[in-house]
């Protein structure tokens, strides 16, 4: 649906998939795509791979990340051991922020959910703990946006934000969702080609209140080092 707005105002785009036979979907569903990366966000050296393609094709004024994965029933591991809720939500637009080349906006896609999320980052693979579907979405969204205000503070040629596109009828989201699916892309397509500033955490257009700890440069700072630490990749500072 972001895709689609972007391209009725004339913007060209192009779509990420999983798969081949995902792409082949994707570009079928949005037929005026200019082309599809492909790569399985759970796989480190697939994540790698999609950014190359990314870079590529050449520098984008804007990537949106909003590809996640939400109530896993049970912990699952992904090929680099880790749990696929952190690795798809979090660690995946961490290691694509640090390798595409820098757009002028970047958009991180949260959720409503961060707000009951922690902060904790000693044990963000649950491996120490039992799983709690529910909990470990939450932390990767906080994740999410402490990312997006991260890369707002040390970037300064880069817009970054963060969006909660309410809780919609997606797949995802269960057909019972009760917020209006057709406002879910809206703010994502604002703040990819609008100058709405940088550092804030939109639902519906409008700024919205966050989880205290995204702000806090320690948690931020922590949360680099970890997805450093697991990916081999650091983050420029300026």
């Amino acid at each position: 649906m972001a895709a689609e707005l972007l391209l009725g105002e004339g913007h060209e785009v192009v779509l990420h998939a999983r798969s081949e036979g995902r792409a082949e979907q994707a570009l079928a569903a949005v037929p005026g795509a200019a082309g599809v990366v492909v790569g399985d966000l759970a796989s480190v050296a697939e994540v790698v791979g999609v950014a190359e393609q990314a870079n590529a094709i050449g520098r984008f004024d804007a990537v949106i990340h909003n590809a996640g994965v939400y109530l896993v029933p049970e912990r699952v591991e992904t090929v680099d051991g880790l749990s696929v809720v952190f690795a798809v939500n979090v660690v995946a637009p961490y290691l694509l922020t640090a390798l595409v080349r820098r757009p002028a906006s970047l958009v991180y896609l949260s959720s409503g959910m961060h707000l009951g999320g922690s902060p904790d980052l000693g044990d963000p693979q649950w491996k120490r703990r039992p799983w709690r579907a529910s909990q470990a979405y939450s932390d990767s969204k906080l994740f999410d946006v402490a990312l997006a205000f991260a890369v707002a503070r040390r970037w300064a040629d880069v817009r970054s934000n963060a969006v909660d596109p309410g809780w919609v009828a997606t797949r995802m989201g269960g057909p019972g969702a009760p917020d209006d699916l057709a406002q879910g892309p809206v703010t994502q397509v604002r703040l990819a080609v609008d100058d709405l500033g940088s550092g804030g955490y939109y639902y519906h257009q409008r700024m919205s209140d966050t989880h205290p700890a995204v702000s806090d440069i320690e948690v931020q700072e922590g949360l680099l080092a970890v997805c450093r630490e697991i990916t081999g990749v650091e983050m420029a500072t300026t």
